[in-house]
């Protein structure tokens, strides 16, 4: 389905001041927030709008290239970047078996969302890596070394001595909980806790695991492949379930991992955009030229037309970023900077005091 233009979804013409534009705004945001039984959809297609008018840069490219100028991050039908609010909005996939696991945004700060916690299960493991501008851009595998609990070799993670049983512990009777019953001044109070002897297993090893001692795991070096994919950016953090720390008879816990991105140079990012600038002289900006320009896939070449003036951006359609549940490629805005020359020749000065007479004391010499 075809977006909607912001400006009809703020009910604003395309002159609205900044004024008359956050006016709009909050009417609309109070008349469809969800806390007061608003329409979710509209409030967030209303602050959508909102965020890219009021921003100078943002309203000039989506004047001039429509919602194409302005980046997936603002999207909001089929954004990878919709969800919860911030940065790095949430966005989920399902790797199955390519050993991907789930791939998130920052949000809610400090530990991940949604991590599971669950008994007899192994703890969760966090670390972080910072590939490179275009290999956040093209996607990379990574080789992961982590030093962590993982299965005992000796007694297969059972926790008990190779030709040796578990039976059940002789605290719980295999229930796995205890009773404890605390006197107070309102009477017994009984509460029921996990065993500690059997960690709420319920059973225990005839003889203990002679390598572990009991425990089912061992500290080892692990090497962990990771595939980035295409399009993944800065402060996302992608989950591998079951590649965190063993537990014994139990499930291996998650591996997070977040995802630090190197600046470029010479490109920034905003959302499947991939902005840069570059500059040309007063005589190529009046008379137009044809300049060759860096792109995350190399050199393109682009014509500038005649008049172009500072601050003109354009579009290389598909040399943007990849969007991340496939597709197609957003856009690369160039924008072009005119340098005046502060020193100037002899004769290059006589040249420009010519044409300076021809336009007849014109402010625009170019008319």
């Amino acid at each position: 389905m075809a977006k909607r233009d912001y400006y009809d979804i703020l009910g604003v013409g395309k002159d609205a001041s900044a004024d008359e534009l956050k006016k709009a705004f909050r009417r609309l945001a109070v008349q469809h927030h969800p806390d007061r039984g608003g329409d979710e959809t509209k409030f967030k297609e209303v602050s959508e709008a909102y965020e890219v008018l009021k921003d100078d840069t943002k309203r000039k490219r989506y004047d001039q290239f429509g919602h194409a100028g302005v980046g997936s991050s603002a999207a909001s039908d089929g954004s990878p970047f919709s969800g919860f609010g911030g940065n790095g909005q949430e966005f989920h996939f399902d790797f199955g078996d390519l050993g991907l696991g789930d791939i998130f945004g920052s949000f809610f700060g400090g530990e991940a969302g949604g991590r599971r916690s669950a008994q007899n299960r192994g703890r969760d493991v966090e670390t972080s890596i910072e590939i490179s501008f275009e290999q956040a851009i093209f996607g990379t595998e990574v080789e992961l070394s982590l030093s962590m609990e993982d299965v005992c070799d000796h007694c297969k993670g059972t926790t008990a001595e190779p030709g040796y049983e578990l039976k059940n512990c002789d605290e719980c009777g295999g229930s796995g909980q205890v009773t404890r019953v605390t006197k107070t001044i309102f009477g017994n109070i009984q509460q029921a806790t996990t065993c500690p002897k059997c960690a709420g297993r319920g059973k225990i090893p005839e003889k203990e695991c002679t390598v572990c001692r009991g425990r089912g795991t061992q500290r080892k070096n692990q090497n962990v492949k990771l595939k980035v994919p295409a399009g993944v950016d800065d402060g996302a953090t992608i989950r591998l379930r079951e590649h965190g720390e063993a537990v014994a008879n139990g499930p291996k816990g998650d591996l997070y991992v977040n995802i630090r991105v190197k600046p470029h140079k010479k490109f920034t990012r905003e959302g499947d955009l991939i902005l840069s600038r570059e500059h040309i002289s007063m005589i190529d900006a009046a008379l137009g030229t044809e300049m060759e320009v860096d792109t995350v896939d190399g050199p393109v070449r682009m014509k500038v037309p005649i008049g172009t003036q500072s601050g003109s951006d354009f579009k290389l359609s598909g040399h943007g970023v990849p969007h991340i549940r496939g597709g197609l490629r957003g856009a690369h805005i160039v924008t072009i900077l005119v340098d005046t020359p502060t020193k100037i020749s002899t004769k290059q000065k006589a040249l420009l005091e010519q044409l300076r007479k021809e336009s007849n004391g014109k402010r625009n010499i170019w008319n």
